[in-house]
């Protein structure tokens, strides 16, 4: 099936959501590294069809800090690698953050930091698969497909909402 696509607000600004099969496929901000020529989100879907319903519904308690874990239909197409990664990315909790050579060591391979780094770049299901939780060694922000004030933004909402300060998982 054809990928349909809606167009949702947020609180860092707008977010495209696309769907293939009944499940999501892409979580796109405004301006973002990496994000595919709109002509591939196929035409406009229905916001009330699944799975944007949910999604949409999901992202709106997340972002009144009343969701931690999201619960949707993923499909991420990537390779291998990039697919293992993506799903250590779920594995980080919420208000917390990890940083690129703890997701190498945790995937066996100790030296692929910048490895990681371009996989989490290349997610296509932004905040969803929460990506912004990866951090630099020394505990800085480094790099961001959405831009650095968005990932310091969903960061401090999520230690904000769950009460934590700076902690690695």
């Amino acid at each position: 099936m054809d990928p349909t696509h809606v167009v949702v607000d947020s609180p860092v600004g707008p977010l495209t959501l696309v769907a293939r099969n009944g499940a999501l496929s892409g979580l796109y901000m405004e301006v973002q590294r990496h994000r595919p020529d709109n002509a591939t989100f196929g035409p406009p879907g229905d916001l009330r069809s699944e799975p944007f319903a949910t999604v949409a519904e999901q992202l709106s308690a997340y972002f009144a800090g009343e969701l931690t874990q999201f619960d949707v239909p993923l499909t991420l197409h990537g390779t291998p690698f990039q697919q293992r990664v993506w799903a250590l990315l779920q594995e980080i909790p919420y208000g917390k953050t990890a940083t690129y050579g703890e997701l190498a060591t945790e995937l066996g391979k100790p030296s692929a930091s910048r490895a990681v780094g371009l996989a989490n770049g290349r997610n296509p299901i932004g905040i969803i698969v929460p990506c912004h939780r990866v951090i630099g060694s020394t505990g800085d922000l480094t790099g961001y497909g959405g831009g650095l004030d968005r990932k310091r933004y969903l960061l401090d909402f999520e230690r904000k909402t769950a009460g934590t300060q700076h902690a690695l998982f």
